[in-house]
């Protein structure tokens, strides 16, 4: 299959690479010339023109930074760029709004589009165990799901349009909350004198395990190897979290949901962000 790859940034590159791996004919663009670089030794065709790049072929994946890019990218370069008959596939974590608005765009001129969001960082983008978020119609998730397959180890149908985005935002609230919780928990356990390794093999195994604790630890030396054994370098960026707990309190605005631990988690990111923006959001743990 030929397929276009728009924004190739540490999540993109990896992906694009992976559909080369799966066999597929991948035409790639960025505006940065190292990504197009990195691209083309990984089996990528490149291109300095998106439309360009969305000439025919047969579906198009995008990973790009907001909600603003990718209804521009879009508008201006996919639609009406790209054969009519191309599957549009929008990976990036933007707002539900915009996600609806730029799959009826698509959908108003016969293109068939879903929203992809995903969760499992730089680490599974490479290695192609990303875990796909869709929402679409019936017909274009069973023809996105065989492209996602080969970037993903789970590619799961959420709704409808946005709904791929609805469940992203609110997964990674949730991500958010009980980062912080796990790092209180560590801190306050080391503060009354218990190793974080005891801690560790005890909450692993009782009531308070959770994902942040047993596969991203954020204290180093504990619990499998995290981004805290490599100075919270790598991972996922503390300004991405901060981003996604924005989208998230948005969203519960305007629809009328209440979340004052997302928002007080959105409030503690945002503090962190401001001079640690760069650092795996885990690091949160060196400010208790």
């Amino acid at each position: 299959m030929k397929i276009a790859f728009i924004g190739l940034g540490n999540m993109g590159g990896g992906m694009a690479a992976n559909l080369v791996k799966a066999g597929h004919d991948v035409r790639a663009f960025d505006l940065a010339e190292a990504a197009l670089a990195a691209a083309r030794e990984n089996g990528c065709e490149t291109f300095t023109d998106p439309q360009e790049a969305v000439s025919g072929v047969d579906a198009v994946v995008s990973m790009l930074p907001n909600g603003a890019i990718v209804k521009a990218v879009y508008t201006n370069d996919v639609i009406g760029h790209a054969p009519q008959g191309a599957l549009l596939l929008d990976c990036s974590t933007i707002d539900v709004a915009t996600a609806r608005e730029v799959i009826a765009a698509a959908d108003s001129v016969g293109y068939a589009m879903v929203d992809a969001p995903v969760s499992g960082g730089i680490a599974a983008a490479n290695g192609g165990t990303l875990t796909f978020m869709v929402g679409g119609t019936a017909e274009a998730f069973a023809r996105a799901q065989p492209i996602l397959a080969a970037m993903g180890k789970a590619v799961i149908h959420a709704g409808d349009a946005g709904t791929g985005q609805a469940a992203k935002i609110c997964n990674n609230m949730l991500l958010g909350i009980h980062m912080i919780g796990t790092c209180e928990a560590f801190a306050l356990a080391q503060k009354l004198g218990l190793d974080p390794q005891t801690f560790y093999d005890i909450s692993s195994v009782s009531s308070g395990q959770n994902w942040s604790m047993t596969s991203y630890c954020p204290v180093p030396g504990v619990g499998p190897v995290t981004p805290a054994d490599n100075g919270y370098q790598g991972g996922f960026a503390t300004a991405l979290m901060l981003k996604d707990l924005k989208l998230a309190m948005e969203a519960a605005q305007t629809s009328g949901a209440t979340t004052p631990l997302g928002d007080h988690a959105r409030a503690i990111y945002e503090a962190f962000a401001a001079e640690n923006g760069g650092l795996d959001f885990s690091a949160v743990i060196t400010t208790l």
